[in-house]
């Protein structure tokens, strides 16, 4: 499959030769939801937890008799019937993670790619290194060339001026092509990909 690359300012920069086992499938929407559900389980904190009624700071003493009350028996304040006693059954600090192997979540990073290629939101810049890390020329070449909320993938390293100039830009997001991942491709308008990502990420997924 070719594709036709361009430069920062939006001249031509010749075409690029993409691999179809990675940019010509069909996307799958339950590999892409499994992938995406693998990563944001893994990164939930899972740090929620309550006190429970072994927890809880009250006396143990039975709070009155157990007869002759006119009342319902109860032993400790601590008991979840009460107003700050315990909590029954809350939740603890857990893991939300789970497992998802590696050659799967290989495949839904095909998909991603393949997903943004059917739908027209795919962008190949020749290079995207700069001389000067200014944010506001950036942001008015970003402007020019309508990229409203992108993701950018360079090779192995981003250019350093570059990714200080896109550090102030909200609307764009800068990962080296070790960092490319399924929810960060779905979730932009626009995925850029530098002619070193394309080859990176050609040699990761095959």
């Amino acid at each position: 499959m070719k594709a036709d690359a361009i430069k920062l300012d939006g001249k031509k920069a010749g075409s690029v030769d993409l691999d179809d086992a990675i940019f010509g499938l069909e996307p799958r929407k339950d590999i892409l939801h499994r992938v995406v559900r693998w990563q944001r389980n893994n990164a939930q904190a899972g740090t929620h937890e309550v006190l429970t009624r072994s927890e809880v700071s009250y006396s143990t003493k039975k709070i009155y008799r157990q007869k002759g009350t006119g009342g319902a028996r109860h032993g400790s304040r601590k008991a979840p019937i009460f107003r700050k006693g315990g909590i029954y059954k809350g939740p603890t600090t857990r893991s939300h993670g789970h497992e998802l192997t590696k050659k799967f979540r290989k495949l839904g990073l095909r998909h991603a790619l393949s997903a943004k290629v059917a739908a027209g939101e795919l962008v190949i810049v020749d290079d995207i290194s700069i001389k000067d890390a200014k944010t506001s020329a950036l942001a008015k070449q970003v402007g020019a060339l309508g990229w409203k909320r992108a993701l950018i993938i360079d090779g192995a390293q981003v250019d350093e001026n570059f990714a200080r100039a896109a550090r102030n830009i909200e609307t764009l997001d800068v990962l080296p092509s070790m960092g490319a991942n399924v929810y960060d491709i779905l979730r932009s308008d626009t995925l850029v990909l530098t002619k070193a990502g394309v080859e990176a990420l050609e040699a990761r997924l095959k």
